[in-house]
């Protein structure tokens, strides 16, 4: 039997109540290679069948542990293997009627996301990626939880310049079908270099060909609780203090992380698969990784020596993280999305945070580039030149990176974009306007490094 001590539990319950300590996501990873058919009806009922079979308790669990630990649950989950896929062998491809179907099943068991509307084609695509990459704007426009991502990168293989383009018009022609809404399906989007397989948060959630059946992944949170505990540090506390504050601060909320996993898993009698360690912010006061920059001595995210903050609180996530857990994975260290910080956010309407400066910090961020809307008139070879930035960051350091970007339509610079819930508001920030458009249009495949012969 484990005995906790008073001084632990009232840590713990401190961490809850006054710095935002959650479980950001508890996602199930559902293999769908059973559902294959050449019948688009049969596959969509197949998939239907088992979602609702494999999730029909997912909700209610999370919600009984939540009351029974007292410690919140934010979102439930399911990431599926990539439709891509799943809907190729089918004689006629309708992956908009699977994006209705994941969406109609989505709704019946009660979560909040279904990821892995997704193809991996960083070295092209076969017939039903393309066709899948084509249904997109009208696949995340029709539905409600639906999310999507598209590899087009790796170190191992160099960037898909040809998809890099088609994912610029996708993107556009995504936030356009949903202008009413800002262009909300674009915020369900994402463009990946290098993608986990196991990654339990959206919009890049899906279950890799080598997963098991079915696996039980956890997305932890916590920027208030590192906050917290690097303000409560002395002001002349050095960089190696600093780091090892945050380690132990990691620590503590994987082992919270780790916890609730491995509850929901032995409820769901599935098994347990990884604790993604990233510190996920949310609009809520207090809860910001900017927050985490200022305490440690930034006038605000933007200042020089921002990048370098960053770099050390990822190191130091990780490396407290993987103390606690030996099943770590999915993105791991910290984001940035603009939209869903609080002081992110006001860093960015008040000029302090940079488009250009926000690609700086990607290099040593989780992700990447993430929820940042830009004018809805900006060129698609600039939002091409934008993802090819992004992958090439994400090919040379053989580390994932991310675009998730929104070109709000009939918005312009200085505009807010307001999406409400977890995905939040952002400002319009200015892009660079020289063009790209000779460069962008060479398609083709920009090369992998020479570290990609590493075998």
């Amino acid at each position: 039997m484990t005995f906790f001590s008073t001084d632990s539990i009232i840590e713990t319950i401190h961490m809850i109540k006054l710095n935002n300590l959650d479980i950001r996501t508890v996602t199930l990873s559902l293999s769908l290679r059973d559902c294959i058919d050449t019948d688009v009806k049969i596959v969509g009922d197949k998939i239907y069948d088992k979602i609702t079979k494999y999730a029909k308790n997912l909700s209610r669990y999370a919600d009984e542990i939540e009351n029974e630990y007292s410690i919140p649950i934010v979102n439930k989950r399911i990431a599926v293997t990539p439709i891509s896929l799943i809907g190729e062998s089918c004689k006629e491809y309708d992956y908009v009627y699977l994006a209705k179907v994941l969406d109609k099943a989505a709704e019946a068991v009660n979560v909040d996301f279904i990821g892995g509307f997704s193809a991996l084609v960083e070295k092209g695509c076969t017939r039903g990626d393309r066709a899948l990459l084509d249904s997109i704007p009208e696949a995340l426009s029709a539905t409600n939880k639906v999310c999507s991502s598209v590899n087009v990168a790796t170190s191992k293989s160099g960037i898909n310049m040809k998809a890099v383009l088609v994912m610029a018009d996708v993107i556009k022609k995504s936030a356009i079908l949903t202008a009413d809404k800002d262009g909300l399906a674009a915020a369900k989007l994402v463009c990946f270099c290098n993608t986990p397989s196991d990654n339990p948060f959206m919009a890049g959630a899906f279950t890799g060909y080598g997963e098991p059946e079915c696996a039980l992944n956890v997305g932890v949170s916590g920027p208030g609780v590192v906050r917290a505990a690097v303000e409560k540090l002395d002001k002349n506390a050095d960089m190696s203090e600093l780091a090892n504050t945050i380690k132990k601060t990691a620590f503590k909320i994987t082992t919270t992380g780790e916890l609730i996993g491995r509850e929901m898993a032995q409820k769901l009698d599935i098994p347990f698969g990884v604790v993604d360690l990233s510190l996920a912010p949310t609009p809520a006061i207090g809860d910001s990784v900017a927050g985490i920059f200022k305490a440690m001595g930034l006038e605000d995210a933007g200042a020089h020596g921002t990048t370098a903050a960053l770099a050390m609180l990822n190191d130091a996530v990780k490396k407290g993280g993987i103390m606690a857990s030996s099943h770590v994975g999915g993105l791991s260290g910290a984001f940035i999305p603009v939209s869903e910080d609080a002081q992110m956010i006001e860093a960015a309407k008040l000029g302090h945070l940079t488009f250009d400066k926000l690609e700086a910090m990607t290099s040593v961020c989780s992700v990447g580039l993430d929820m940042i809307c830009i004018p809805g008139d900006t060129p698609n070879s600039t939002i091409a030149g934008i993802i090819a930035d992004e992958m090439a960051i994400g090919m040379i350091n053989k580390k994932t990176t991310a675009v998730r970007i929104i070109p709000v339509p009939n918005k312009k610079v200085g505009e807010m974009a307001v999406y409400g819930g977890l995905l939040g508001e952002a400002p319009i920030m200015k892009v660079n306007n020289l063009s790209n458009e000779s460069f962008v249009q060479r398609s083709g495949r920009i090369p992998a490094p020479i570290h990609s012969l590493n075998n």
